[in-house]
């Protein structure tokens, strides 16, 4: 288990590159003032990773906000994604490109593969392999990757994926895939960690009341504790704060299976062997 400290702490990926455990993710955040706005006070939290994608239309706002922070620009970890119509390999290096662009930075710490594309994320990833390489992105990985899909893409691609991310939460504890890419030297990490707030669950009551700690604080914890690398979103400052107000205690080893045992493979997204967008 990480023994993750504070908020900006940073994991080692597998081609040496340090990436926070923590981060704000942007999802549905409007461009404009409401994402300048939760970026920064992310920022001001001690947040150091932020994930967007070219698919949330927020990019513009997000590069904004890290300009407008005075923090320097590597000091803070960028990740966006290359979204499915956009896939293939000279579709992605233009998309690619406007994504760059829209942010206005010279690079990013993480470029992903959004879905995998049936026939097409493979070529896709031959473009995040020649960005990588040109130094445009410090690191490549894939998000929503079952092990099927991973074992295709290892079986032919020249630079392992980093990072896969993927919905994972205490009702989809994605133990198998968790395992899988624990053993590929692949970094684990949650989107919609928090359940888009479908927090009402007895077991995660129960813990929030003898820990003093909110349902979301709880689940955060019990990510971190699992080795999952984790992007809460929120546009609201105070729950920002909040949800990175998780390294003053630590849950025990009981109450960790606890949390574990509400794992119902359900889930909030579409599965990534069936979805049509």
């Amino acid at each position: 288990m990480a023994n993750v400290q504070h908020v900006a702490e940073t994991t080692t990926l597998n081609n040496g590159v340090k990436m926070p455990w923590f981060g704000l993710g942007v999802y549905k955040t409007q461009e404009g003032p409401e994402v300048e706005q939760a970026v920064a006070a992310a920022l001001e939290a001690g947040y150091r990773l932020i994930d967007t994608a070219a698919l949330y239309g927020n990019e513009k706002g997000v590069g904004n906000a890290i300009r407008a922070s005075g923090i320097r620009r590597e000091d803070i970890f960028v990740t966006t994604k290359v979204w499915n119509s956009d896939q293939g390999y000279d579709e992605t290096l233009r998309a690619f490109e406007a994504s760059l662009s829209r942010l206005g930075f010279d690079y990013v710490d993480l470029y992903l593969v959004h879905w995998p594309v049936k026939g097409k994320y493979k070529d896709t990833w031959r473009a995040l392999e020649r960005l990588y390489k040109e130094g445009y992105a410090r690191a490549i990985g894939v998000s929503n990757f079952h092990i099927h899909h991973l074992e295709d893409l290892l079986s032919s691609c020249e630079v392992k994926p980093a990072v896969n991310q993927v919905e994972c939460h205490p009702l989809l504890t994605q133990e198998e895939l968790r395992k899988y890419c624990r053993d590929q030297h692949i970094a684990f990490q949650a989107w919609s960690p928090i359940m888009k707030g479908q927090l009402d669950l007895p077991v995660i009551t129960e813990l929030a009341a003898k820990y003093g700690k909110t349902p979301a604080q709880i689940v955060l914890r019990w990510d971190l504790q699992n080795d999952i690398l984790t992007i809460p979103k929120s546009v609201r400052p105070e729950r920002i704060r909040e949800n990175a107000n998780i390294f003053d205690f630590e849950l025990s080893a009981e109450d960790m299976a606890r949390i574990d045992g509400l794992n119902r493979n359900s889930r909030f997204g579409a599965d990534p062997d069936n979805f049509n967008f």
